[in-house]
């Protein structure tokens, strides 16, 4: 399938992590997703940098089929917020460093918490 981002739709799950500071409206994204009719399932609203994410985030999971609809919701409504997307294949390494996408500017991530696996 193809998408409507420079992002290859190739992956059977995707996370998206939309990254914010205390002074944006962030809250106000994740009430509208909670409350909108997407497929997806909504991580905890984290104030504080949790894993490899150097910003408070609150995380989006989604299927290849919901992937370009939950794209094009996220280019709508994320305002000037970074969103990090990544495939989820059951390695954190890869999934972190190899086919990543960015709606907005990218950030540099922990990576160092992370052990590749042979």
């Amino acid at each position: 399938m193809s998408s409507l981002y420079s992002f290859p739709n190739v992956n059977q799950a995707y996370h998206a992590h939309v990254y914010y500071d205390a002074d944006t409206e962030a809250d106000v994204i994740y009430q509208t997703a909670s409350a909108s009719s997407l497929p997806i399932d909504l991580g905890r609203f984290h104030r504080k940098c949790v894993g490899p994410h150097p910003k408070w985030s609150f995380q989006i999971s989604f299927d290849k089929n919901a992937f370009d609809e939950v794209m094009a919701w996220l280019e709508d409504h994320r305002g000037d917020l970074t969103v990090f997307l990544h495939g989820v294949t059951g390695d954190d390494y890869v999934d972190h460093t190899d086919h990543v996408g960015w709606l907005g500017k990218s950030v540099a991530l922990r990576l160092d918490i992370f052990k590749p696996k042979s």
